[in-house]
């Protein structure tokens, strides 16, 4: 970039090639015709080329002036294209990328998101399930509503909540359960649980504490398999309070220690952005109404 060159004298470049006058390119930039004049000097100082040839009758392009005006108007297109995306973001118009747990966004989130939609029909809303694969340094998303705090990265942070879990099971499993002589002891129990590549949840930590080298009767790779599984009267499985209650399930246990926090967060450059402001005070208020929910 030439030295002392101010991008926006390119206004006042083009200006005065497409007016051929002072006057007439003052007029249209609301300039005074000095302070114009001033910017043309300054321009074709900082790039070192003469842009105009000054006649009586006007501002006529130079050689030079007239090879730089295609890469000139490149410049306004940009300015133009900025500045609309500007307004854009102003405008709480575009999309949104939000990353979460599986369990929330079908259980808490899409229930309450046409609401939302009502009231800024021209955001779109890019749901990822997948958060095992999503960064948000990487910006694979522009926030994220997520039970794992980060330890790193330039985002900001918030505890919206506490999701609580507990060990469920279907009606029936649970009337058999109840003739067992060791109430209380899951000995004899049959268990859902994580595959091995989800063996670092709390939730399949806890049931393999409990096996102690026995197989689980079944292992999945998604929440909804496993309330599916339970349903079917398969067998024990520690699922979140309000994703079971809400598939009409048995809890045999509330309290088993492996409760999560809920965490909001935001790519720290985009915390100001109107439009994922806006996500956040949604995500920030539907916790809030359905905290007693949540934690169970």
């Amino acid at each position: 970039m030439p030295r002392g060159w101010i991008w926006d004298d390119t206004r006042a470049f083009l200006a005065v090639a497409r007016h051929g006058t002072l006057s007439g390119a003052a007029s249209e930039l609301n300039l005074g015709i000095a302070t114009l004049s001033r910017r043309i000097e300054r321009i074709e100082k900082a790039l070192k080329l003469p842009l105009f040839v000054r006649q009586q009758s006007g501002y006529q392009l130079t050689e030079e002036g007239t090879g730089l005006i295609e890469k000139a108007e490149a410049l306004e297109a940009a300015a133009v294209a900025f500045s609309s995306d500007a307004s854009a973001q102003a405008q709480m118009v575009g999309k949104v990328r939000l990353a979460t747990a599986e369990n929330l966004a079908t259980g808490l989130i899409l229930p309450a998101l046409p609401e939302f939609c009502r009231k800024h029909p021209d955001l779109a809303i890019e749901l990822v399930t997948d958060i095992t694969t999503v960064n948000l340094h990487r910006r694979d998303a522009d926030l994220a509503l997520r039970m794992v705090k980060p330890e790193r990265g330039n985002v900001t942070l918030r505890r919206l909540g506490v999701l609580g879990y507990g060990l469920y099971s279907s009606s029936d499993y649970a009337a058999q359960r109840e003739i067992e002589p060791n109430l209380g002891c899951y000995d004899t129990d049959a268990f859902i649980t994580w595959s091995e590549r989800q063996s670092h949840l709390p939730a399949a930590q806890w049931v393999e504490r409990i096996l102690q080298g026995r197989e689980p009767v079944l292992t999945t790779t998604s929440l909804s398999a496993q309330v599916a599984a339970t349903k079917a009267g398969l067998g024990l499985a520690v699922l979140p309070h309000f994703v079971a209650l809400n598939a009409g399930l048995i809890c045999v246990a509330s309290d088993i220690g492996v409760d999560q926090p809920i965490y909001l967060v935001i790519q720290s450059d985009l915390a100001q952005s109107r439009r994922t402001r806006a996500v956040a005070d949604f995500l920030i208020d539907l916790v809030s109404r359905n905290c007693t929910r949540l934690s169970g």
